[in-house]
């Protein structure tokens, strides 16, 4: 899936470079760098799964993205706020070369929604539209990180998963039997969904550092039953331990490691604060060295993996 990703933007950059010449012709570049988008994409309908076209359009003014129903609708269907918004290409998951999953906060809640266009330069397009949106915001809303040079604020226009795979799961008593979820670690936050492609969450808990009382063991305890899966995984945290089976010991491996790169991360500031905490609007921006969408979770907030 990354390898397809990778493939696909490089094919872009290299037209761009030498067919389109968009590097020596910079009014070449507006497609993704005026400000204002808008254009169809196909979108997968939330319950059931089919993808449908649908009118979509970008604007840094009103910081949104915002898609539409209908051609001829007046009021969207969903605004999306550029705050915190993250668009990662994933053709693997959603079953086309060019498939973007574009997360937003939605009552406090990340959504997903996935996307295509049959068109390379197209979705590659808006995909370098959404980043130099989100790049405006940061420089205006926090100059002073402007100071070491815009390049301090690359990584945080989007950013891919630290790890995403199918894992099983038990609940908050540990006596319930194990069932198999998709899960999604975006960078402190671990999120399960029941299949790969559904638009919400169905638990998400948020990850610390091993200072805060957060740590990662391999296997389960020895009373542990019901896992069907061999390779098992904890997670302690401050409020409780998290239980989770994987299916081969190199899936275990990959895991392990990708929680205790966050785990061994010191937290920020803003982490601590509760900065980040649920809100989507009118508070704070998060500062760009922080959490952004993927930690707005304080260690106390969220919804627990349960079910």
């Amino acid at each position: 899936s990354k390898l397809a990703a990778l493939q696909l933007l490089r094919e872009q950059w290299i037209r761009a470079k030498y067919e389109r010449q968009e590097f020596t012709h910079p009014d070449k570049q507006e497609p993704y760098s005026a400000g204002y988008r808008e254009g169809f994409l196909w979108k997968r309908g939330r319950d059931n799964g089919q993808f449908l076209s649908r009118k979509f359009v970008l604007t840094e003014r009103e910081g949104s993205l915002k898609y539409f129903n209908r051609n001829d609708a007046k009021e969207p269907k969903a605004v999306m706020k550029i705050e915190h918004l993250n668009a990662t290409f994933q053709p693997a998951k959603i079953g086309h070369p060019h498939g973007l999953q574009v997360t937003y906060l939605k009552d406090n809640s990340t959504r997903n929604i996935f996307v295509y266009h049959e068109d390379g330069k197209e979705i590659v397009d808006w995909f370098n539209a959404l980043r130099a949106a989100r790049f405006h915001y940061l420089q205006v809303a926090f100059p002073g990180a402007r100071a070491g040079g815009d390049q301090r604020l690359v990584p945080k226009l989007s950013r891919n998963y630290l790890k995403e795979g199918y894992m099983e799961k038990t609940g908050p008593k540990q006596t319930e039997g194990f069932r198999k979820r998709w899960f999604t670690m975006d960078d402190r936050r671990l999120m399960y969904f029941k299949d790969p492609l559904d638009a919400f969450a169905r638990g998400e808990v948020f990850i610390g550092s091993r200072e805060s009382g957060y740590t990662v063991l391999d296997g389960l305890p020895p009373s542990t039953q019901g896992h069907h899966w061999p390779h098992g995984i904890t997670i302690v945290t401050p409020e409780r331990r998290f239980l989770l089976a994987c299916e081969t010991e190199t899936e275990q491996r990959a895991w392990v490691e990708a929680f205790r790169k966050v785990v061994d991360r010191p937290m920020l500031p803003q982490e601590y604060a509760g900065e980040c905490g649920r809100g989507g609007g009118g508070g704070n921006p998060t500062p760009p060295g922080g959490c952004d969408i993927a930690g707005r979770l304080s260690p106390s907030s969220g919804s627990p993996l349960q079910a």
